[in-house]
């Protein structure tokens, strides 16, 4: 699978607010997306999910242009997860994640055999069997998150596209959620994710795009792309990135912000 941003320009009614970007992810690829508030991540994220209408350039999955696709087509290719999400019902954690496979289905029909049996290997790929009948608004905001990620597994999707699936989250369950997206892209999925934290594109990803103020936009490795330099353009802070070394000899780098 491979996803091409082909000269994309989105935003609202007459304003655009993304101009002229390309880039592409494709299977077992992490691309994390950066870049302070107000840039315009969430629009282009909306563009390529077909909730806001492209206004210039193209969007292929697979050399097939979205651009016209329905939003069950998109659904059944594509799977979306949110940064919080709050139904109101207090659904079991199983019919959450069931809701998935709502693409799959017909006007008016239920879920079959087939589609519970794929609910059922979803909650159990992310380890989150535990959870199954427990009402969805009781349980933590991590617990959460891996229950969103199932439901959109459950969408069978060729790729995910992920808004600050760390959001809200403590340290622990931010790490979780890190190993479990890792996991996923070694399965073979292609997963754009956006986040606040600069170390989560030393820690869970393949590329990494930076969108600035002005339309500036740069993609490439984490090494390159995500610097000191560019992290004060974006930020307006000094960050120092520092590397260490893990006990296997692995080099982690993170960034430091350097506060007076």
């Amino acid at each position: 699978m491979k996803l091409e941003i082909k000269n994309v320009s989105c935003g609202y009614s007459t304003k655009v607010i993304v101009k002229n970007i390309s880039m592409s992810v494709s299977s077992g690829e992490i691309l994390c997306l950066l870049g302070p508030n107000g840039v315009g991540k969430t629009t282009f994220f909306k563009t390529i999910l077909g909730f806001l209408k492209l206004k210039d350039g193209e969007i292929l999955l697979d050399g097939e242009n979205i651009h016209n696709w329905s939003r069950k087509q998109l659904a059944k290719n594509i799977g979306y997860v949110p940064q919080a999400h709050t139904p109101p019902f207090p659904y079991k954690v199983f019919d959450v994640v069931l809701m998935g496979r709502t693409a799959h289905l017909s006007m008016f029909s239920s879920p079959t055999k087939e589609d519970k049996n794929i609910a059922e290997e979803a909650i159990d790929s992310l380890n989150i069997s535990y959870l199954k009948d427990k009402i969805y608004t009781e349980i933590s905001g991590g617990e959460r998150q891996m229950v969103l990620i199932a439901r959109a597994l459950a969408q069978q999707p060729k790729m995910l596209i992920m808004d600050e699936p760390t959001s809200n989250l403590d340290f622990g369950n931010q790490i979780k959620v890190l190993q479990q997206i890792n996991k996923l892209s070694k399965r073979g999925l292609a997963v754009i994710m956006t986040s606040h934290y600069p170390n989560h594109a030393f820690l869970c990803s393949t590329k990494v795009a930076f969108m600035q103020r002005n339309n500036v936009f740069t993609v490439g490795n984490a090494d390159a792309v995500v610097t000191e330099d560019m992290l004060k353009k974006a930020y307006g802070i000094n960050v120092k990135i520092i590397t260490t070394t893990s006990s296997n000899r692995d080099t982690i780098k993170s960034c430091i912000p350097m506060i007076n």
